[in-house]
């Protein structure tokens, strides 16, 4: 199997030992919890407004797909806007937990960095495939990881429309777990204090 196809389908299972490793050794302060917050909002705003147009082929678990190249919307700043989402969501629950800071954070920044430039590398031989010359100019135009401060101007291919019910449905687990690990480190932080 291709680890690709293996990083991509277990995406969302491979946090859990940083996540746990994090609860084991949290002590988090009230400026790394608010600091940490604000990295978890700005990430999940990427990712909500994401899945608010890229709608539930976002949660595929199966082979590498997609029905449209969406360019708009986080799209038109960044190629990946869910995955960047991931990686401040990440660092930004890191940096509330406080734990062995600033390794644990920065070695799960990296190591997820390095995770998602794989998967991506496995959806643009796709992406390329079905899209071609269209996705070739939105490469060139649209970083993959850092958000561009200026949108790429849509192409013409067909878009999905806007659904902000839709991204909050699809993100129902993602709010669940940052609604959790919070109030976990909230009483570690005050059990601690």
């Amino acid at each position: 199997m291709d680890v690709r196809q293996f990083l991509f389908k277990n995406r969302s299972y491979i946090p859990i030992p940083f996540l746990i490793v994090m609860l084991i050794f949290a002590k988090p302060t009230l400026i790394s919890m608010m600091f940490g917050f604000i990295l978890v909002i700005l990430g999940e705003y990427f990712r909500l407004w994401g899945v608010a147009i890229a709608g539930s082929e976002t949660r595929t678990t199966g082979p590498v797909g997609g029905t449209f190249l969406v360019t708009t919307g986080p799209f038109a700043y960044v190629r990946n806007p869910l995955y960047l989402g991931n990686m401040l969501i990440y660092f930004g629950i890191g940096t509330m937990s406080f734990a062995l800071f600033p390794w644990l954070t920065v070695g799960a920044y990296i190591y997820f960095y390095v995770q998602y430039s794989f998967i991506v590398s496995l959806e643009e031989e796709h992406l390329a495939q079905k899209f071609g010359d269209e996705y070739e100019r939105y490469t060139k135009s649209v970083p993959r990881f850092f958000p561009s401060l200026i949108p790429y101007k849509r192409g013409t291919n067909e878009q999905p429309e806007l659904d902000w019910k839709r991204g909050f449905i699809s993100e129902k687990r993602t709010l669940q777990a940052i609604v959790l690990l919070t109030i976990l480190l909230i009483v570690i932080w005050q059990v601690r204090a």
